[in-house]
């Protein structure tokens, strides 16, 4: 084999390795930015759902039993939705843009699920809620399990 033919060799196995290694880097990348949007999202309906417990604890919106349930049975099911697909590890905070996880979710992740786990308890004990008053009562374990999973887990706002 000739020393061109060994060059060329060499230059086309190096560029297929580095295309192979900046696709795998940006679907990677890509997947991260993805998970970081899926918690945004997953984040956005957990206060949407809380603003309207809310509002009926406050009295700012008229008790509805089944808006009550709904509400807390839709809280549940995204307190229960499983961290493997949008908690990915090196999605956290300075590694993945619009990120504010700390790396304890990964380091503490059986405290991290268990503020989720709280979430869910709380909101499940909602659901058949007499009154407005009985909302408000619940309102205290969910709105615990949020502010201590956001003071250990999530991070200062860029």
């Amino acid at each position: 084999m000739t020393l061109f033919t060994k060059t060329a060799i060499t230059a086309v196995l190096s560029a297929g390795i580095i295309a192979t290694a900046a696709f795998a880097e940006s679907h990677s990348d890509k997947a991260l930015e993805d998970a970081v949007k899926a918690r945004h999202a997953q984040m956005q309906m957990i206060s949407y759902h809380m603003g309207i417990l809310g509002g009926i604890a406050k009295g700012e919106t008229p008790y509805d039993s089944a808006m009550v349930d709904a509400a807390a049975q839709n809280m549940a099911a995204l307190a229960g939705m499983a961290p493997a697909s949008m908690w990915l590890e090196g999605s956290e905070q300075g590694f993945t843009e619009g990120s504010r996880a700390k790396t304890e979710i990964w380091s503490d992740a059986a405290g991290f699920e268990a503020q989720f786990e709280k979430l869910g308890a709380g909101a499940l004990a909602m659901v058949g809620a007499a009154d407005a008053a009985a909302v408000g009562a619940g309102m205290g374990a969910m709105g615990a399990a949020c502010k201590a999973c956001h003071e250990a887990y999530r991070g200062p706002k860029n």
